[in-house]
């Protein structure tokens, strides 16, 4: 599932005097005391309250216009999209679950289960290059974009049962589901 908006639209940038089609939109509404003052005239020039995040996208969307909110509507069935986010992060791990090495052997008294193994020669060439090596290390954590996603209807959530907690978690915004 993915969740589209609301984005207000900050700015609409055109060819002629900007030098490029863009769309600026913001998110992640915060406080005013959170952003510098040259950014609440910038969101407030454009009519929009306080937003830790602004994004552009090249190219600019259809009948944008500043200050309006922008939201999955925006989608429809079978629309291929690009979805771009930060990867979970999988902390240090070791050569075989994050570069898909195979381990050794696990019987005969081998000490040499999960290491790496050899990296290079041994005599000459003497030095082996550390950017090319794969190496134990940090996994994840990382921007991960995937490409060609379509887009599916997806399903409106039950009710939950009336009470005043479960309606203040109840989703308030229509879902759209993605497959890759």
């Amino acid at each position: 599932m993915i969740e589209a908006g609301p984005c207000p639209v900050v700015q609409v940038k055109f060819a002629d005097p900007d030098g490029y089609d863009a769309v600026q939109l913001a998110f992640d509404a915060v406080a005013d005391r959170k952003l510098t003052r040259p950014e609440l005239g910038h969101l407030a020039k454009f009519k929009v309250g306080a937003h830790r995040k602004l994004v552009e996208f090249r190219g600019g969307i259809d009948g944008a216009v500043e200050g309006e909110a922008v939201t999955v509507s925006i989608f429809e069935p079978g629309d291929k999209v690009k979805v771009a986010g930060i990867g979970i992060g999988k902390g240090f791990q070791g050569t075989i679950k994050r570069h898909n090495f195979s381990s050794g052997p696990r019987s005969h008294g081998s000490h040499n289960i999960r290491k790496p193994g050899s990296i290079g020669a041994s005599d000459d060439p003497r030095h082996v290059c550390a950017r090319a090596s794969r190496w134990p290390g940090r996994m994840g954590g990382k921007r991960v974009t995937q490409l060609g996603v379509t887009v599916f209807p997806g399903r409106r959530r039950p009710e939950p049962a009336s009470s005043s907690r479960a309606q203040s978690l109840a989703p308030r915004t229509a879902s759209w589901r993605v497959r890759g």
